[in-house]
């Protein structure tokens, strides 16, 4: 399942809480935090893919600048938020967590504008849901991925993802 930035969909309702300005959004702010809360158990699985082990070895990621994270915070608590892999002009999202309701909608659709502005070709979802294919997410070709991926893994890759950057003050090519 991917998401072309182009083809985010945003519904009435959602933009509605969006304009309310009920969450602020960061970036990078607190990778660990976030990464720690993806992996806290959800009421509809046991357990979680999500070891000790994958944190840190995500946390390096992150300290590399290949691995970024969005937060969402109400009044001042972290209520949402994601994480995943920028490579070229690819992101290749993990996991995501909301403890408040549009919370994690909230973040993504933060994160697809931001990445739009950066000209990244794809957000590779991974996993079906009704929840990114209402953001607009959809499932494509096998052949199709592979020409997404070829085009953008050839880019340079986003290191820093310093709010208010232009995509050109971004790039570096990976160590």
């Amino acid at each position: 399942m991917v998401l072309y930035p182009s083809e985010l969909h945003v519904s009435r309702s959602l933009r509605k809480t969006m304009r309310r300005g009920q969450f602020e959004v960061s970036f990078d702010r607190c990778f660990r935090n976030v990464i720690e809360a993806c992996a806290r158990p959800r009421l509809y699985a046991e357990g979680t893919w999500i070891t000790s082990a994958m944190q840190d070895a995500y946390v390096t990621l992150h300290e590399q600048g290949i691995a970024h994270s969005v937060e969402v915070w109400q009044d001042e608590r972290l209520v949402g938020g994601l994480y995943g892999l920028s490579m070229g002009r690819l992101f290749f999202g993990e996991s995501m967590f909301s403890t408040v309701t549009d919370a994690s909608k909230v973040g993504f659709v933060t994160l697809v504008e931001r990445l739009k502005e950066w000209e990244f070709e794809l957000i590779d979802c991974q996993m079906h849901t009704g929840h990114l294919a209402s953001l607009g997410a959809r499932p494509i070709a096998r052949a199709q991925f592979r020409q997404c991926l070829e085009r953008g893994l050839d880019q340079p890759t986003a290191a820093s993802w310093v709010p208010g950057s232009t995509a050109d003050e971004l790039t570096r090519a990976l160590p």
